[in-house]
C-alpha cells in the first residue's frame, strides 16, 4: 500500500507541470444521492470522511458572494425558474422557464430584460475563504455561457437563433460571457496569484459527433473562450475544459486556445479511443475522467471496474498527464461498490 508524500494541491501541480507525482491524483463528482448512498456504505458520517478513506484528492471553489436584488426561490441571477424532476433513485434541477423566449430582437431585450452584474457581487471576502486551504487546488469561476443561452431561449430555439438570429446570439453571448469574464478577473485579483484553474467549458459533442457545426464553434464558441482563457492565463491559472462526448476533431482548437485539460472523456463516443487521444494529444493535453459512467460504473462488475481504471492508468496515464475520475456524474443507479472500487484501485496501481 502507498504512503502519500504529497498534498493534493502538490500532486495536482507536478501532473500539470509534467512532473513526476507521487501517485495519480483523484478527483471526484457525483449527484448528492450518490454521494449519500457512498457514505451510509462506507459508514461515514461526513463526505470529508469519505475523501479521506478512498484517498480523493479535494479541491476548493472560491468565488464571490451574491449581494444583488432578492432573488425569488427557484430562480437564479438570470430569472431562469428551476424545479426537481424526479428520477429512479433520485432527482436533477432542471429549467423550467425560458426568460428570454418571448423576444424578438436586441431592442426589446434591451428594454425589458435586467442582465445580472459582476456588482451584484462582493468579492472581499475571498482571501478568508483561501485561509488554510494551501494543500488544495483552488478552482476560480469559471464559464459556461451557451447552456445559459439555451436556458433563456429554450433549446429548440437556442439552435434555430444560430442559424436565423447570429445578431442576438451573439449580443446575448457577448452579456453572458462578459459577466463570466468580470467575475473570474475579479476574483482573480483578490485571491492574489492563488486560483490554480478556470473551467472554460461548454458541451460541444454528443454520443456520435458534434453538437455543432465547426463553423459555428469557431463563430458563437471559440472567440468567447478565448476571451475568458485570456484571463485565466493572466491570472497563472491553468484553463480546464469540460465538454461531453465526442469532441476529438476540435481538440486542436482547443489546444491552440489554451486549454491544458480536458475532462470528462468519455471514451466510448465516436472517436475518443484512449489509444488515439493520447497517441495524438498526450503531449499537449491533460486527460480528466476516464472511468465509464455510462455502463462501466453503473452496470458493470467490480472486476470490470478494477480493470478500467488499470487501463485508463496504462493508456491515459502513460509518461503522466492523467488526473483520474468518473466521467461526468457519478449516478445513484450505480453500487457503491463500483465506486469504492474506482478509487482503491487507482490508489493502489495509481503510484509513480
Amino acid at each position: 500500500m502507498t504512503k502519500d508524500t504529497m498534498s493534493p494541491r502538490e500532486r495536482w501541480r507536478a501532473v500539470v507541470n509534467n512532473e513526476t507525482p507521487d501517485r495519480i491524483p483523484m478527483h471526484y463528482r457525483a449527484t448528492a444521492e450518490t454521494s449519500r448512498k457512498l457514505q451510509a456504505h462506507l459508514g461515514c458520517a461526513t463526505m470529508g470522511e469519505v475523501f479521506e478513506r478512498l484517498h480523493i484528492d479535494c479541491a476548493v471553489g472560491v468565488g464571490p458572494r451574491y449581494v444583488g436584488p432578492p432573488l425569488p426561490e427557484d430562480e437564479d441571477i438570470y430569472g431562469r425558474k428551476f424545479r426537481p424532476v424526479e428520477y429512479d433513485g433520485g432527482s436533477y434541477r432542471e429549467c423550467v422557464s425560458h426568460p428570454l423566449a418571448e423576444y424578438k430582437t436586441i431592442a426589446e431585450i434591451e428594454k425589458g430584460y435586467r442582465w445580472p452584474s459582476p456588482d451584484d457581487y462582493d468579492y472581499s471576502d475571498i482571501p478568508a475563504k483561501l485561509e488554510g486551504q494551501e494543500a488544495f487546488v483552488v478552482k476560480g469561476p469559471g464559464s459556461e455561457p451557451f447552456l445559459v443561452y439555451k436556458h433563456l431561449r429554450g433549446d429548440e430555439q437556442a439552435f434555430i437563433d444560430l442559424i436565423e438570429n447570429p445578431e442576438l446570439v451573439h449580443y446575448c453571448l457577448d452579456r453572458l460571457y462578459g459577466l463570466c469574464c468580470e467575475k473570474a478577473r475579479r476574483t482573480c485579483e483578490m485571491a492574489n496569484g492563488r486560483i490554480d484553474v478556470i473551467g472554460v467549458s461548454e458541451d460541444m459533442g454528443a454520443q456520435e459527433r458534434l453538437l455543432y457545426s465547426p463553423a459555428h464553434l469557431k463563430e458563437f464558441f471559440f472567440p468567447y473562450m478565448k476571451r475568458m482563457i485570456a484571463i485565466a492565463h493572466e491570472a497563472g491559472a491553468v484553463v480546464d475544459t469540460h465538454s461531453d462526448g465526442s469532441i476529438r476533431e476540435i481538440l486542436p482548437d482547443l489546444i491552440e486556445m489554451g486549454v491544458r485539460i480536458i475532462n470528462p472523456v468519455q471514451w466510448r463516443c465516436a472517436g475518443m479511443a484512449r489509444e488515439g487521444l493520447k497517441r495524438d494529444f498526450g503531449d499537449k493535453l491533460i486527460f480528466e475522467g476516464g472511468v465509464d459512467n455510462q455502463h462501466t460504473l453503473p452496470f458493470g462488475t467490480v472486476e470490470e471496474v478494477r480493470q478500467e481504471v488499470r487501463d485508463n492508468i496504462r493508456i491515459l496515464g502513460a509518461g503522466g498527464g492523467y488526473l483520474l475520475g468518473p466521467c461526468h456524474n457519478i449516478q445513484v443507479v450505480g453500487p457503491a461498490e463500483n465506486v469504492v472500487a474506482m478509487y482503491e484501485t487507482g490508489y493502489e496501481e495509481g503510484q509513480s
